[in-house]
């Protein structure tokens, strides 16, 4: 799906099953805790694909505010950065608000590399406990607010059925099914 923003630049957006960790992109999100050790879920399977500079880098520039966004490299994945963004202090719950500056703040610094394409996780919904549709609709709403420089492809890389209507449902601007 295309969206045009007031007449000017155009996001494809795309959803579909994969493994960030693989994806061909310019970039990829990292769904972090705000000490950025990347201990568990996505983050861990992050961490673990692009090997020890990709934590060496984080702890570095660590810690970041909740909603933050930092990038490292993207070390052995085939992507060329990891942004990572704060959706939760370290172990703990997150908020609509958290997810929503977070998503904003990753696309902005997507922006600010250079980034023509950035794949997206599903924040905050693993560790962060956050419902899946509440946080597809907060992202999706998001990037359609988001002006765009260089970024013309977000792809919404998600793990199950579930998680991929939510986003599919989200991206048509449909309600949640119940």
């Amino acid at each position: 799906m295309l969206i045009r923003k007031d007449n000017g630049p155009m996001i494809e957006l795309e959803v579909r099953q994969a493994d960030v960790t693989k994806l061909e992109l310019d970039a990829i999100a990292n769904a972090a805790n705000t000490q950025l050790r990347h201990g568990g879920g996505v983050a861990a399977a992050i961490s673990r694909a692009g090997g020890p500079d990709v934590q060496r880098e984080s702890t570095a520039k660590a810690p970041i505010g909740l909603g933050e966004a930092i990038e490292t490299t993207a070390g052995d994945m085939p992507a060329r950065y990891v942004i990572h963004a704060a959706t939760m202090e370290l172990g703990g719950p997150t908020s609509a608000e958290i997810i929503a500056a977070a998503t904003a703040s990753t696309l902005r610094r997507a922006d600010e590399l250079g980034c023509r394409s950035l794949g997206l996780v599903a924040f905050g919904t693993g560790v962060g406990g956050f419902p899946l549709d509440e946080a597809a609709r907060l992202m999706v709403e998001a990037v359609r607010r988001h002006q765009p420089g260089a970024l013309g492809k977000v792809v919404f890389a998600v793990h199950g059925d579930a998680a991929e209507r939510a986003f599919r449902l989200a991206v048509r601007g449909q309600p949640p099914e119940r």
